[in-house]
């Protein structure tokens, strides 16, 4: 469409002398270099102490993944999918040593695990960070073996904090960070690292299909888990011995129970004997608070019941045909993942 009422302005020199050709300036090049010399000295630091796993079963090849070493002596962190199942494991170096390893433990609910080197060994070594101080936007390095091509490195950014993602147990991992930095099948149990040269996460998914939707457990959960698995071989957590649905509560409910909650945690079955049961709690019971702290969903019961609260003795409110109970329950250890 021609706008033939529109003036024509002609832009050149005389009428515009403050304009420039150029789509780029000399502080532009070294805007690029320097952040291109920040991503080479992170690759540098931190890519020695990435790995790449291989995993056998039954004698055979049953996968591949990455890992980070987390210690000189060769505690090396991956995801839960690449490691479990597994006793032994092979370990393969940046500069092209191999190690046989063996899982210490895994955690399924945080597709986190942990592997160990056999032979006395003194590796590079990468550091947690702190997860919390991350900001949307903050540059983002991931480093990998992601199909099979060792040490890659990718760049991108933190694209958004706090998020969730389920894991392969049915729980929600919670606090996952995203990303766009590119990541690829290999790239699992890799780590995400900041331009500090901390590792601030490890990689553990992606949105097939979609452009940089990538996500990786945040440090601090990375953190935790490691320190349960060299303390006790896995994540201790509690349990009440029950199964359990979201449960919507009526208004009028809502108003004679004198709270303020459209969903609660109906329990659907209590195990003979279980914590639940000893307490007195019963088949059809709902659930809407824990020591105080509102219960709306399954994932907030989970959450809720970590290992502090094993053996020690826990507030549930409930609702029992619609009229407000509280009981105490005493939580013991979950078993199995």
């Amino acid at each position: 469409m021609l706008l033939d009422d529109t003036p024509s302005v002609i832009l050149d020199e005389d009428t515009h002398p403050q304009q420039t050709s150029s789509l780029s300036t000399p502080e532009d090049g070294l805007l690029l270099d320097a952040y291109s010399n920040t991503v080479i000295d992170v690759a540098e630091r931190v890519g020695p102490a990435v790995v790449k796993l291989d995993i056998r079963k039954g004698g055979k090849p049953a996968g591949s993944g990455s890992g980070v070493i987390l210690s000189p002596d060769g505690l090396v962190l991956t995801n839960s999918h690449v490691a479990q199942g597994t006793a032994r494991v092979s370990v393969q170096t940046q500069d092209g040593h191999h190690f046989d390893a063996r899982l210490i433990g895994d955690d399924p609910d945080t597709d986190l695990a942990l592997v160990h080197i056999e032979q006395p060994v003194s590796l590079p070594s990468a550091r947690l960070g702190n997860s919390s101080l991350l900001r949307r936007g903050q540059v983002a390095i991931a480093i990998g073996n992601p199909l099979g091509f060792e040490a890659t490195v990718t760049t991108g950014v933190i694209s958004a904090l706090g998020r969730s993602l389920r894991a392969k147990s049915g729980r929600l991992i919670d606090d996952v960070i995203q990303t766009d930095a590119a990541l690829n099948p290999g790239n699992s149990g890799g780590p995400l690292v900041s331009t500090l040269g901390e590792v601030i996460g490890i990689n553990t998914a992606v949105i097939m299909g979609a452009q940089g939707i990538c996500f990786a457990v945040a440090s601090n959960t990375a953190s935790f888990v490691m320190g349960q698995l060299i303390r006790h071989g896995r994540v201790r957590r509690a349990s009440i011995g029950i199964a359990a649905q979201q449960a919507v509560i009526a208004r009028r409910v809502q108003m004679a129970a004198g709270i303020d909650q459209g969903v609660g945690v109906m329990i659907a079955t209590a195990e003979a004997g279980g914590p639940a049961d000893s307490a007195g709690l019963l088949m059809g019971d709902i659930i809407v608070a824990l020591d105080g702290r509102r219960v709306a969903a399954v994932d907030d019961l989970i959450r809720l019941l970590g290992e502090e609260r094993i053996g020690r003795s826990t507030r549930f409110d409930v609702l029992r045909n619609g009229k407000p109970r509280s009981l105490d329950v005493m939580p013991r250890e979950r078993q199995g993942s």
